[in-house]
């Protein structure tokens, strides 16, 4: 029986989880992302995912070289012109190219999403560690704000705080942040629950170590896989919710080019230009999609154990 590179990485992850040092787990983890990182080229539909996020952050880091056409620039004898050689998805209604509009609206959209799973992931990682850590009436305080923030559904959450915050993509990813803490906060605080119990946090605590020191230094790092899992699952899920306000009008102003709120223009041409709604559409689903695949991937393999 032929042992994989996989197999060895995870039972060398496996040895050093059991010897409970900080520094073995997270040579454990580094194990299992390398396995993870070795298996994508045996998984021909995980590798396209990968490189499709790639071509995404190349757009949003540098969207310029991609599209050269100015995303603004308006053309009424241009309008409405189908996909081609000289515009790749065509030109919307007042002519300008939506190749370009895509380009820079992903990147738009992109850049709101990860400030929303950011602040998600900050503010969910600070409530659900005090918690998990303090325990006795400071968890129940927490928990409680955290279990009526869950009660009330995303999309619903996130219109609440846009209307009270204003209209625009900062705004938005806010909005959207604000309703995934409480996820992050419940992952948090239950490997925190997990971890604070092990040999190597207990000696800290009894050589006098601060609480502060103690959760940076011994359980924040050991807490932090599963969380990143559920950070790399969230983004694609902030790009449809930003997506979805922006399609409700809540997003970036026209003419700014957003990909919600090109869907959202582009729905009164559906019968005589289905690129419009088709080429912002596809770009959001398949973010989502590449982002899940990841994600899933990434659990699979053992990345969050």
């Amino acid at each position: 029986m032929t042992v994989t590179d996989t197999d060895t990485d995870t039972d060398t992850a496996g040895t050093a989880e059991a010897t409970g040092a900080p520094q073995e787990r997270e040579h454990a983890a580094r194990a299992r992302i390398g396995a993870a990182l070795r298996g994508t080229a045996r998984r021909p539909w995980l590798l396209l995912a990968a490189l499709y996020l790639g071509l995404v952050l190349a757009w949003t880091v540098a969207p310029g070289v991609f599209a050269h056409q100015d995303p603004l620039l308006t053309d009424a004898s241009r309008g409405l012109r189908p996909p081609g050689a000289e515009h790749w998805f065509g030109t919307d209604n007042l002519g300008r190219d939506l190749y370009s509009r895509v380009v820079h609206g992903t990147r738009t959209s992109l850049v709101a999403g990860l400030l929303a799973v950011a602040l998600a992931l900050v503010v969910g990682s600070v409530l659900g560690a005090l918690a998990g850590y303090l325990g006795g009436w400071i968890d129940q305080v927490l928990m409680r704000v955290v279990e009526v923030l869950i009660i009330i559904p995303g999309l619903l959450l996130s219109l609440a705080v846009v209307s009270i915050l204003g209209f625009g993509t900062t705004n938005v990813a806010i909005a959207v942040g604000i309703a995934g803490i409480p996820g992050f906060a419940r992952v948090v605080r239950a490997e925190v629950l997990r971890i604070k119990g092990s040999a190597y946090v207990q000696a800290a605590v009894t050589s006098g170590r601060r609480t502060p020191a103690i959760l940076l230094r011994h359980i924040v790092p050991n807490a932090s896989p599963p969380v990143l899992v559920l950070a790399a699952l969230d983004i694609g899920g902030a790009v449809l919710s930003i997506a979805a306000l922006s399609f409700l009008g809540y997003g970036a102003a026209p003419p700014a080019p957003e990909l919600g709120a090109m869907v959202s223009q582009g729905r009164d041409y559906m019968s005589t230009a289905w690129w419009l709604t088709t080429f912002p559409g596809l770009t959001i689903a398949l973010v989502v999609l590449s982002t899940s695949r990841i994600a899933r991937a990434l659990e699979r393999s053992g990345v969050s154990s």
